[in-house]
């Protein structure tokens, strides 16, 4: 699980487990590959082989390989760091790339406007990914970073996300215990849900945060060529912004400008 005040997962999936018998030669790279984060950018050979499970011998083995092929590269240390490859591989996802490329004008638009943070977001599984992050000199400062994940139900746009996501999946994740992070504070299920029907409602959500730095936080859809929600755009402003509610009409211009450049049909309300 992601939390909102870094956008890193917490842990390392499988940390500590020793692979099963058989296991694939590109699931040990995969794990490999995984513990990497915000945390844990350079990592020595000792560490990576304790953090994936996998035996020291092992461990060299497939690092070299990666290192080869760029997807790992090493420093003067002798540390791994992930490799240029895998970010030149990554920058061609239809949704990080193409939407990006789409969002970036009217995102700066934007972060010219209010002189704060402007944050992209789509969903992947059950968080919400950045895929773009543009801020202003004065910005507050703010941990979320290119590539975090983020909770869909306490950051502005995970709940958007939520909110125009389809009902089987809205259930299943209603259905778990959740909390804020890193307040430790539970979500009422029922509060959540009046939540979402406002967002799709309104189609935007203004949400206030206390930790770890008070902000208020803007969000609305940005809609693709089918007319379904496949982004999340907002605006990160200090507590105590003039008026956060005057954020909404400029995003909103923003979100729509996105929208058209992806494709949406004015029958969902853009024309």
């Amino acid at each position: 699980m992601a939390t909102p005040e870094t956008g890193a997962p917490d842990a390392t999936p499988r940390r500590g487990q020793r692979p099963k018998s058989g296991d694939p030669v590109i699931s040990r790279a995969l794990r490999l590959l995984e513990c990497f984060d915000a945390d844990h950018a350079r990592q020595t050979l000792a560490q990576l082989s304790r953090r994936s499970g996998i035996p020291l011998s092992s461990t060299h083995r497939l690092a070299e390989r990666l290192r080869e092929w760029g997807a790992l590269e090493r420093d003067e240390d002798g540390r791994f760091t992930v490799g240029l490859r895998l970010y030149e591989i990554a920058s061609l996802a239809p949704r990080g790339l193409g939407l990006r490329e789409r969002a970036l004008p009217y995102m700066g638009d934007l972060t010219e406007a209010t002189r704060q943070h402007v944050l992209l977001a789509v969903r992947d599984g059950e968080e919400a990914l950045l895929v773009e992050r543009l801020s202003g000199h004065r910005a507050m400062p703010v941990l979320y970073r290119v590539g975090g994940r983020l909770p869909l139900h306490s950051t502005g746009v995970g709940l958007v996300l939520l909110a125009f996501a389809d009902r089987d999946f809205q259930e299943a994740y209603l259905a778990r215990p959740l909390t804020h992070e890193p307040e430790h504070r539970p979500v009422p299920p029922q509060e959540l849900r009046r939540r979402l029907a406002e967002v799709r409602r309104d189609r935007m959500t203004i949400l206030h945060r206390q930790v770890p730095e008070p902000l208020v936080a803007v969000a609305g859809p940005v809609f693709g060529a089918g007319d379904e929600v496949v982004a999340a755009l907002s605006v990160i402003v200090p507590e105590g912004y003039d008026d956060a509610r005057r954020l909404v009409p400029p995003l909103q211009m923003a979100t729509r400008a996105i929208s058209r450049a992806l494709g949406a049909r004015a029958s969902i309300g853009l024309g």
